[in-house]
Formats: C-alpha cells, structure tokens, sequence
C-alpha cells in the first residue's frame, strides 16, 4: 500500500486530499472523503462565520476522522473565520489567496496543522520558515483561482525549494496523476473536480453532468485584469467575461458580473449563466460515484502502475 509522510503528519490512510471549494466543500463532502481514508476539506469561500462553524460541526458528526478547513484570505470575513477555526481546534487548516505567514503562529498555538495553497517557489521558501507543516503547490492547470505556472514545472521546484512535505495540486483525477506526483518528489495529491463528480457532493447535477461531459479544451480562464484570474468551464458567462476584457472593461465592473454567480452555477444548476470553477481535469472525470470508490480506484490504479514499473526489465549499466 501505497503510504508517504503526510499519511503520517495528517493521521490518514491514503495520500489523497480533497481541494477546499467554495460552495461544494460542505460536510457531506469532507466527511465522506475522511471516512474514506483521504483528508476531507471545507471551503469556507466568501461564506459568513456562522456558516463555517456549522459545518464544521456536523462535520464532526459525520466523521471521528481529521478533517480540514480551507480559508480563503481574501474573504471579507477572513478575520472572523480564523477565530472560529482556532475556537473549534480543526485538526488541519489550510489557506489560500494569499500569504498566510502572521496566521501561522496562532494556529499552530492551537495545535493544528498548517497547510498554505501556493502557487509560487518564493511563497513557498517565506511559509517553510514561518512554521507551516506541508505545502501544497498548485499549478494552473487546477479550477478556480490560478497561478501562472504548471503542474509540473512548478511541483519539482518547490520539493527542492522546501524540506517540508509538499502536495501536488493541479491536473489529478486517476492513479496515474499520483504516481507522476510521487515522481516529482510530492508526497500526495489534492483534487478538487474529480470530487465534485461524487455521490456525497452536494453541487447541482447539471454542473456534474457538465464535467462528465468536458473535453480536453472545455475550460478557460477570466478575470486576469483582475488580478486573480480564475478557470471555468467555457459558457456564456465566461464569453461575456472576455468579451468585457477585450472592450477594456475596469475591475469593478468584471467584479460585479461575478457577484453571486458561483452559487447560481455550482448550486442552483444554471450551467450558462453561472459560475462553474473547474480544473482542466475535467476531460478525464467521465462518472460520478462515491468518494470511496474514487479513493479507491485511483490507489489500486497507482499500485498497479507502480507494480508494472517495477517489474520492467532494466539494461545493466555498462562501464
């Protein structure tokens, strides 16, 4: 079985861990991906404090296993949501959009681990030495909020950078994404979109159908003139985007056409008009089953694969 250090540093069974989203990161989900032996993960997202707290303790009632807290530093109650995270002793707490360095004394302090979402070597270097347990490096290729660097370049350069446990993020739905992460010195991986294709998931099933039915081109990124470009699957929504972008529009007002269209794709299941983050994966993620049988299936997958390499004949080494 297939088992890294950060099965060890988390208290899981598999090194697999479920990306914090906004919306679809709820209870059912984390508490399913937990019980099924990975790192199950709420998105707290934009969404107020009371919200998280609830969440977070029916989580518990789910689940006796560690779970995580994903809090998005650019939240407007990002302030309100690290108290309420400190105050219910989460046994993980991740970050992202952001540097999450004067956080990570307190956390620590309340004795949770502390893993920041990164999309920089830089980062990286500046969080290792402010005290973080593990790192995960993101690349573009993942839904949602975006860096400007792959998967695969950006992985590498961080497990040299750092002597904590990195966690490849960005491009992972099967056995063969771990074992490549594994090959680039990662000691896991966190998806996102092959989650939102489960059973316990509580986003709207025509957003899942949806990422069933994606191609290899079927998303696109938004928002650059923002200054957090943010990949979509391609809609009408993402096309008036560009269509703003192009005509110059300010980022006030690209703002306000994304004000409340994530829930409206994600939740209420309007798969045009909607925000619908989702990672270049999605062309691979072809059903929905539950978080066990995902678990599962990429492990069995990731040991065959590393079996088969295994028992290639090697030439010997000439002198």
């Amino acid at each position: 079985m297939i088992r890294t250090s950060i099965c060890d540093l988390f208290g899981i069974e598999y090194p697999i861990i479920q990306g914090g989203m906004a919306w679809v990161g709820t209870a059912e989900l984390a508490s399913a991906v937990s019980e099924a032996g990975g790192l199950g993960t709420i998105g707290c997202g934009g969404c107020p404090t009371s919200w998280v707290r609830d969440q977070i303790r029916r989580t518990r009632e789910h689940t006796r296993k560690p779970f995580c807290v994903n809090i998005l530093l650019m939240s407007p109650h990002v302030k309100d949501i690290v108290q309420v995270v400190i105050e219910e002793r989460v046994p993980v707490v991740a970050t992202g959009g952001g540097n999450p360095a004067t956080l990570v004394a307190a956390f620590k302090e309340a004795g949770m681990k502390v893993m920041p979402v990164l999309s920089s070597v830089a980062l990286a270097r500046r969080l290792e030495r402010s005290g973080v347990d593990a790192i995960v490096a993101e690349g573009m290729e993942s839904g949602g909020h975006i860096g400007e660097t792959t998967t695969a370049a950006l992985v590498p350069q961080v497990v040299k950078a750092v002597n904590v446990p990195v966690i490849a993020a960005g491009g992972f739905a099967s056995g063969s994404g771990l074992v490549s992460a594994l090959a680039m010195g990662a000691q896991g991986i966190q998806m996102g979109t092959r989650f939102i294709c489960s059973d316990e998931c509580v986003a709207h099933p025509r957003f899942k159908e949806k990422i069933v039915q994606a191609g290899d081109r079927a998303t696109t990124v938004t928002g650059g003139p923002t200054g957090h470009p943010v990949r979509c699957l391609e809609n009408r929504l993402t096309r008036r985007f560009q269509e703003l972008e192009r005509a110059g529009a300010s980022p006030e007002e690209l703002q306000a056409l994304g004000t409340g269209k994530m829930y409206q794709g994600v939740i209420e299941g309007d798969v045009e008009q909607g925000s619908l983050m989702a990672g270049q994966i999605a062309g691979l993620v072809k059903d929905v089953k539950p978080c066990r049988r995902i678990i599962e299936d990429i492990m069995a997958e990731a040991e065959a694969i590393i079996d088969r390499l295994a028992a290639m004949p090697r030439k010997e080494a000439r002198v």
